[in-house]
């Protein structure tokens, strides 16, 4: 049955109402050990060692670092993990995480499986489509990395794909 707000009876049954859902949002900054970020050797150095080395041959996993406006690193996510070709990205989690920590700057990391570091076409039509919703937020996105399990990366900032 659905209810409209002249069915509840005043604002106090309103707030209090167990037919709704309550939405809380909460975050705390670690000031003792914040990281700025300066470059993509910077980011590769926390993204690096998040990924799980023993999976990281045959499984892709998306992580998401989030930035303030001076590039301090707030945090970081782990947005999904997949199979050997490829791990989903639901662009809305990636800027829900930015708007809850008042992030305004980004940085998206993956590694592939197969050790080939250059970016596919869908990865980069993916780094478009969320920079371009990024842009509508004012939220930027800084870098994209994909790296490898020996360490190596390419960033599509210095590869001139961003």
């Amino acid at each position: 049955m659905e209810k409209t707000l002249s069915s509840f009876k005043g604002l106090k049954n309103f707030e209090k109402s167990s037919e709704l859902a309550e939405v809380k949002v909460s975050y705390r900054q670690n000031l003792k050990n914040i990281v700025k970020i300066s470059n993509p050797k910077d980011s590769f150095n926390i993204l690096f060692h998040l990924f799980d080395f023993n999976t990281i041959e045959f499984r892709e996993e998306f992580f998401l670092l989030l930035l303030n406006r001076a590039n301090f690193c707030l945090g970081w996510f782990k947005l999904s993990s997949g199979g050997t070709s490829g791990t989903v990205v639901d662009v809305k989690i990636i800027f829900m995480l930015a708007l809850l920590t008042n992030a305004s700057n980004i940085i998206l990391c993956h590694n592939h499986p197969s050790q080939n570091i250059r970016p596919s076409e869908a990865d980069i039509v993916m780094t478009n489509q969320i920079k371009d919703a990024g842009q509508l937020l004012g939220i930027t996105v800084l870098d994209h990395l994909i790296i490898a399990s020996d360490g190596s990366y390419f960033a599509f900032t210095t590869g001139g794909l961003l």
